[in-house]
């Protein structure tokens, strides 16, 4: 739970890894219409994927330029706890 009060709360670039996650959720999808669908740099979204993918939240299937990442079997059986965090990640700005 910690790891994810990090990466989708406290540190740097949270709100974007929590859309990205949010994204993937919903379809898996490769980098470049992950950056499309959340209307951010693509050298961006390469980061976080990175990130995201060293924590062992996110998996990738494929080579490189065709590469799908999707939401890991160890996040998907943590969704209620990431639905926790956005929670409070919305409350705290005043969101939905």
């Amino acid at each position: 739970m910690r790891l994810l009060w990090w990466l989708f709360l406290t540190s740097a670039g949270a709100a974007t890894r929590v859309r990205m996650v949010e994204e993937l959720h919903t379809q898996p999808r490769n980098a470049q219409q992950l950056a499309l669908a959340i209307e951010m740099d693509y050298t961006t979204i390469r980061h976080h994927l990175r990130v995201l993918t060293s924590n062992h939240l996110i998996d990738v299937a494929g080579e490189r330029y065709g590469q799908v990442y999707f939401l890991s079997q160890s996040l998907e059986s943590r969704w209620t706890e990431f639905e926790e965090i956005t929670k409070k990640i919305r409350k705290v700005k005043g969101g939905k």
